[in-house]
């Protein structure tokens, strides 16, 4: 529970340096990631031990599995979020710079999703979790939407070809935060339902 709280936090303070212009926020991201990865390695080695010393089997296997592939997608969220904020204050390196229209709401959504998954996961909400693999398909056309904004930014000013570069990238990062928030969803529906449901969108995308 420590380690979402921490996860959730650093999505926020990212996006205040993305879209809030609060560059000042972007160096605590990097002390707030080492303290995430600590937990991480924390979780990690419970969970070995668990398996080693306990030797769970049927849904109590499932957990710990769960967990530890959750714990796993936590602290890449982390890394991402500090990505962003990089990016975030590269792109405001020039004042000017608009941020595309749709990225703040790309950001809400995937700021949503991770929170969603994990209220599932705590929770033991398989239908939950089945939502937030849905919403999913609204991020990645809300990138593509960034994409061609910025597109369109750099053939009419070449002066903003940096600035859109490093948004580029931001949004690419938020995208991921999204299919991570779909990999606790799917763990989380295996949790309750016993039911793989990795790779069945594969097709539609």
């Amino acid at each position: 529970m420590s380690l979402f709280g921490s996860v959730e936090r650093m999505i926020e303070h990212a996006t205040e340096v993305l879209c809030g212009r609060n560059v000042k926020l972007a160096p605590q991201l990097a002390k707030d990631d080492t303290l995430v990865d600590q937990t991480e390695v924390e979780i990690e080695e419970d969970c070995l031990k668990i398996l080693a010393l306990h030797q769970p089997y049927a849904s109590d296997l499932r957990q710990v599995a769960t967990v530890l592939k959750i714990n796993s997608d936590l602290e890449r969220i982390a890394d991402l979020a500090c990505n962003i904020a990089d990016r975030g204050a590269c792109v405001h390196q020039n004042d000017n710079f608009p941020i595309a229209d749709d990225l703040p709401e790309m950001i809400r959504i995937a700021t949503l999703m991770v929170r969603m998954s994990l209220d599932s996961f705590v929770n033991m909400d398989a239908p939950k979790a089945k939502e937030v693999i849905e919403m999913d398909g609204a991020v990645d056309n809300l990138q593509l939407s960034v994409i061609d904004e910025l597109l369109a930014m750099m053939k009419k000013d070449s002066a903003l070809i940096e600035g859109a570069l490093h948004c580029f990238s931001a949004s690419r990062h938020v995208e991921r935060i999204a299919d991570h928030a779909v990999n606790i969803a799917e763990d989380t529906i295996y949790l309750v339902d016993g039911e793989i449901v990795r790779h069945q969108n594969d097709d539609d995308e």
